[in-house]
């Protein structure tokens, strides 16, 4: 088998979509599958090919715009068929070719792949785009769809839907990581659910146990006696962060022993308008390396996701695998990955225009976690037996296993 799985250089290949790339890559690279990464618009200087631990990897700029081309989209066209085209001249072997796409706008990419090679494309729905604007809203986007005279946002919406639902109709197979991202495919997109195969992906373990948790709070500064609650991921709004900060502010009324270290790089400036009182209660950390960011998981006593629109959540199984209890929203993906065992859920409040977080409710749950020790104790050995048994390195790459080779049966 011949695998060739699609990366883009972009804020996705960072987070979410660089992720799952990654972890793919490392638990396929030892099983017997010829596999390479085609890094699209790379910010190398020319066409490049390295080889590391097995993988090939290939990197290829983004074109230079022909002024003689007016129409943006035409420029993408022409960039994509020129990949193609390279690709075929590079491709020796042709057997069994599967290609793994992972952006949605490749929608003209999978369509010269087809006309190019006898081969099988395989999407990921790692997204929906219109979830980064309208967040956990199905409904709401089911009414802007039927909207025979939108506004501006309404109509960016609509173009958006078409441009997934054709990108989805040129592919031979899609991969969602939860059921709620297949419903919504099968439901709002109209796709047939015999093409839909639902995947959730794995983490590799990288838990140390067990874990001298004075010892990292001394080096990091920490005190002993604050309990810590974390949150790792983006400074977006999409991920509630300003309504974990304004629960953090009522936690802090009861329990003043507390600090909230918050990971991630994004925008702070709302965050600071928020915390203006407390600062000196929030330690902000900026992006961090995976050392750094598995030494505060195991530092930390809650883990807290508080999204608004979370198709799977990484972050949500790193803190699992680290035996961390969680409190969590109830929304889209997130709510299969993190189960009654292991967390604590709140609802979101959704209104007709806008998706919110009950911030009450919310420093309700963080402060009985603080409460009941023994309770989160037990949630957390549940968060990692549930990381084992759904979520693992091994599971993740017999499920992709066994899928690929279904597509040449």
């Amino acid at each position: 088998m011949n695998l060739y799985i699609f990366n883009q250089t972009r804020r996705g290949s960072v987070f979410g979509v660089g992720t799952y790339i990654h972890e793919l890559v490392a638990a396929l690279k030892d099983h017997d599958i010829n596999v390479c990464v085609v890094n699209l618009i790379s910010e190398k200087p020319q066409i490049q090919t390295v080889r590391i631990e097995g993988i090939e990897y290939r990197y290829f700029p983004l074109a230079i715009s022909d002024q003689r081309t007016i129409n943006d989209q035409e420029q993408w066209d022409l960039y994509y068929r020129n990949i193609v085209y390279l690709l075929r001249l590079h491709i020796k072997d042709k057997r069994n070719l599967i290609f793994h796409l992972n952006f949605f706008e490749s929608g003209k990419l999978a369509e010269e792949l087809k006309n190019m090679f006898d081969c099988q494309v395989v999407a990921v729905s790692h997204f929906f785009d219109w979830g980064f604007t309208i967040y956990d809203n199905p409904e709401r986007l089911r009414r802007i769809l039927k909207q025979k005279h939108p506004d501006e946002l309404e109509k960016k919406l609509q173009t958006m839907f078409k441009v997934e639902k054709s990108y989805y109709s040129k592919v031979d197979h899609i991969i969602c990581m939860t059921r709620y991202m297949k419903d919504v495919l099968c439901e709002d997109y109209g796709i047939d659910m015999a093409k839909i195969s639902v995947i959730p992906n794995g983490l590799c373990d990288v838990y140390d146990m067990p874990a001298d948790v004075m010892s990292l709070r001394k080096k990091w500064n920490m005190s002993v006696k604050e309990k810590i609650i974390f949150f790792a991921g983006r400074i977006d709004e999409i991920k509630g962060v300003v309504y974990l900060i304004r629960a953090f502010r009522k936690v802090l009324n009861t329990n003043k022993d507390c600090r909230l270290i918050i990971a991630g790089s994004g925008d702070y400036d709302k965050c600071f308008l928020e915390c203006e009182d407390i600062y000196s209660k929030i330690t902000f950390t900026g992006l961090l390396g995976k050392q750094d960011l598995h030494e505060l998981y195991q530092m930390a006593d809650i883990g807290v996701v508080p999204s608004l629109f979370e198709p799977f959540g990484y972050v949500a199984v790193e803190m699992m695998m680290h035996r961390l209890p969680i409190v969590t929203t109830v929304t889209s993906g997130l709510n299969e990955v993190v189960d009654d065992t292991c967390g604590i859920k709140i609802p979101l409040v959704v209104l007709p225009d806008s998706v919110e977080i009950d911030t009450f409710l919310l420093s309700e749950k963080i402060l009985w976690l603080l409460e009941h020790p023994v309770e989160a104790g037990q949630m957390g050995e549940n968060a990692r037996k549930r990381y084992l048994c759904y979520y693992s390195s091994k599971l993740f790459c017999d499920n992709m296993l066994c899928m690929y080779k279904s597509m040449w049966v």
